[in-house]
């Protein structure tokens, strides 16, 4: 397994983030025919150039590598390296004129997150984390390296999750002890969410109910920053996670975090 990420796919990740921004960020803020999906999710024509678009650039730099993509689906999923994509993650904020949807883009190798890109195109923010360098946030600014802020106690943290309605049965039990638990609950980030506590302005992101396009990205990010990501049981993240995840700014609060869902 590779050391450190090499350059050739941070660059390769950065290309397709600007690809990705290309064909959404024109579309921001404007109507669109919305189409639902089986599981009665919204999906527009954009979600699909998007995606499009960047297996084009993976396709012409990197036939060898796999990609598993929100909208179609799994090519070579058992490749060593594998892209997962999801190009409008928050699809329902993008219809409706809200600017914290992104694009989420992560680099597996041997199953393992080796890079992770969080894009927000009606934002122009950027944030790139990979293995062996610390995550960095790109703006009109320029690039600056970010970390996340060691917190500790549940009692004086901020947690985000992108709706409480994601949770259900006894995962809804454990979310309320910990949203009880914080001093500051929050909802609706989204995967913006990711960015700010890489950035040591929120404590945790917690959430339930989702697929490998929409947390693979992340851990990158969040790690690169001196954080930790997890499902809920402290195990690493990966194609087959059970859709459970939890992202802390240390590994105090991580560990405090997964006691309270836990019930400990």
């Amino acid at each position: 397994m590779t050391d450190a990420c090499p350059e050739a796919f941070v660059a390769l990740a950065d290309r397709l983030a600007d690809a990705a921004r290309a064909e959404v960020r024109p579309h921001y803020r404007k109507r669109h025919e919305v189409e639902d999906k089986a599981d009665t999710s919204p999906v527009t024509a954009i979600d699909r150039a998007s995606e499009a678009a960047m297996r084009r650039l993976i396709a012409a730099e990197m036939p060898a590598h796999g990609v598993v993509g929100e909208e179609y689906g799994r090519d070579r999923p058992d490749a060593e390296f594998v892209w997962v994509l999801d190009p409008i993650d928050g699809t329902k904020r993008f219809i409706t004129g809200f600017p914290t949807f992104g694009t989420l883009i992560a680099l597996l190798q041997d199953g393992v997150p080796l890079l992770g890109v969080i894009e927000m195109p009606a934002l122009e923010e950027r944030w790139i984390g990979a293995r062996g360098r610390p995550s960095i946030r790109r703006s009109a600014a320029g690039d600056e390296e970010v970390s996340t802020q060691a917190r500790g106690a549940l009692d004086g943290a901020s947690l985000s999750a992108s709706s409480p309605h994601m949770f259900d049965g006894e995962d809804a039990a454990a979310f309320e002890r910990l949203r009880r638990s914080v001093k500051l609950p929050l909802y609706g980030g989204d995967c913006y969410s990711y960015g700010l506590l890489a950035e040591g302005l929120l404590d945790l992101v917690v959430e339930a109910n989702m697929d490998p396009y929409d947390y693979l990205a992340q851990v990158a990010v969040v790690e690169g920053a001196g954080g930790v990501m997890t499902d809920w049981q402290g195990r690493p993240l990966g194609l087959e996670s059970d859709g459970r995840t939890i992202a802390a700014g240390d590994p105090a609060l991580h560990a405090a975090a997964l006691a309270c869902l836990a019930g400990a």
